[in-house]
């Protein structure tokens, strides 16, 4: 079964594969900064309590 489109990709409104990998890693990116940052703050946190 093949798929014909009537309009490109960027004007139907999809995205491509391309930029919804772009966003995946960023996200993954995000979320690793953040758990990071939130690692720190919490072994830190005694420390900076003496």
């Amino acid at each position: 079964m093949s798929v014909v489109r009537t309009q490109p990709p960027e004007a139907s409104g999809q995205r491509r594969v391309r930029e919804q990998a772009r966003d995946a890693v960023a996200l993954m990116a995000f979320s690793a900064a953040v758990s990071v940052g939130c690692a720190l703050l919490l072994l830190l946190t005694p420390v900076a309590g003496r």
